[in-house]
């Protein structure tokens, strides 16, 4: 995530965002998730997770393209 400028903890926030849109990734076999929210610092991010258990496994987050900021601000 250092490559993208996005740190873990900030990445984290974006789960707290009541507008956060979340879908599944179907491009993998396993079972992860794409989620388009705001951070804590108001940015837009989209984190990319798996379901480990009870907890979230971030696998990347980077700032949305403009594409998935229309997408979503819907």
């Amino acid at each position: 995530m250092r490559k993208h400028g996005v740190d873990f903890a900030d990445a984290a926030t974006i789960f707290d965002d009541p507008l956060a849109v979340t879908v599944p990734d179907e491009g993998t076999e396993e079972s992860r998730f794409v989620t388009i929210g705001s951070d804590a610092q108001a940015r837009v991010l989209v984190v990319v997770y798996v379901w480990r258990d009870v907890r979230i496994r971030i696998i990347s987050a980077r700032r949305a393209s403009r594409s998935e900021w229309r997408q979503y601000e819907g």
